[in-house]
């Protein structure tokens, strides 16, 4: 029987091929042996991250970096009910309030994201793509958000993180939300400069920090 191991490299490199029907058979495949949804979802994770490297480099383009996401799209399909039912049976670790900002309306990092915080046990409120400032700040209000993450790949949209945070500061909230940005544009130096809580260049990294926020903010 092929090992969790062997699953996740054939998960990695089917991602790569661009094959949404044969991402969903190997998914089911590891499914039936035993493999967690979050141990899956790592795996198609590191497959997109791969073509985002290459697109960032100049070696793939956008409309390989977009299949990629659809692949790894039609995988989470098949474990979205277990994930679902998991949601269910544990308490919510806590609530994150997640968009792109506006005038970027790339959303397949942010997608992956929200697949992981949801597979983990957060509860998760997606504003989609081009979200203005005051729907990030309406919502964190209204769902009492532990942590509000904000996603930018163009280096244009960047200075909507900062008026975001700086939103949060005028309305009071921002002792009561952590914020995280990520996306290819952000760096950890741009992240200092509008005061984040955190930065995060992949989904596994993005995750392991929001469970640090929302410790932080309960603590």
């Amino acid at each position: 029987m092929p090992s969790n191991e062997s699953f996740q490299d054939r998960l990695v490199q089917v991602i790569q091929e661009y094959d949404p029907p044969k991402v969903e058979a190997i998914v089911r495949e590891a499914v039936s042996v035993g493999m967690s949804p979050t141990e899956i979802i790592e795996a198609l994770s590191k497959g997109v991250r791969i073509i985002g490297e290459k697109y960032a480099s100049g070696e793939a383009f956008i409309a390989e970096l977009i299949m990629a996401g659809e692949a790894m799209k039609a995988g989470v399909t098949v474990i979205k009910p277990e994930i679902v039912k998991q949601c269910l049976k544990t308490k919510s670790l806590g609530r994150i309030v997640i968009g792109t900002v506006k005038g970027d309306l790339h959303d397949i990092g942010k997608n992956i994201v929200i697949t992981m915080l949801e597979a983990t046990g957060f509860e998760v409120f997606d504003l989609g793509v081009d979200v203005p400032t005051e729907v990030f700040i309406e919502k964190a209000k209204e769902v009492n958000a532990e942590v509000l993450g904000m996603s930018a790949l163009l280096t244009v949209s960047l200075p909507e993180q900062g008026k975001v945070v700086e939103a949060l500061k005028s309305t009071g909230m921002r002792d009561q939300v952590k914020v995280i940005i990520g996306g290819a544009a952000v760096t950890p130096e741009w992240a200092e400069k509008i005061e984040a809580d955190g930065y995060a260049d992949n989904a596994v990294t993005g995750v392991a920090k929001i469970k640090i926020l929302v410790g932080e903010r309960s603590s």
